[in-house]
């Protein structure tokens, strides 16, 4: 069969990411805002192990994109971390597929942590604020979230039958 993902095949993927940057707009209470998983970095790692020469670092540079457009951030802010998260999720994406779950998860989170204080260097300095601890918050909760979002992803990519 043809490496070429077909129609239904893309449009299952695109899906993850819209669903993704949902997620990651949708107004949270006070008390859990601050442990919000970042949605379309866990997605975009698990797209760029499960089909990586579909998914790779253009794939998170117009996600990035998408992202500076729905947060109002400063252009390429979001596209640089999301660019940089698929490379080294491209980059490491075979050690990752044989970690043990939990594993696994604390990579992810670390991948993601890269991408996420990558955001926040870019922040403090176009804006000359210092990081606060806050920032950090959400890292713990893409940890804790991986196993449970990889698990539900491998499924919608195995009824998509993506490969």
């Amino acid at each position: 069969m043809d490496n070429a993902l077909n129609l239904r095949q893309r449009a299952v993927i695109l899906a993850s990411f819209l669903l993704a940057m949902i997620l990651a707009i949708v107004p949270l209470p006070a008390a859990v805002r601050l442990l919000r998983p970042d949605w379309v970095a866990l997605v975009l790692v698990y797209w760029c192990m499960a089909v990586p020469e579909r998914i790779g670092v253009g794939s998170g540079w117009i996600l990035g994109l998408f992202l500076d457009a729905l947060y109002g951030s400063l252009l390429g802010e979001q596209a640089l971390a999301k660019a940089v998260l698929a490379f080294l999720a491209l980059r490491f994406t075979l050690r990752l597929r044989v970690f043990p779950r939990w594993q696994q998860a604390l990579a992810v989170g670390v991948l993601v942590a890269i991408s996420d204080l990558l955001v926040i260097l870019t922040k403090s300095l176009v804006h000359g604020t210092t990081p606060l601890w806050r920032d950090t918050a959400p890292m713990l909760a893409n940890v804790v979230l991986w196993p449970f979002l990889f698990a539900v992803l491998r499924e919608v990519r195995r009824r998509a039958k993506i490969s």
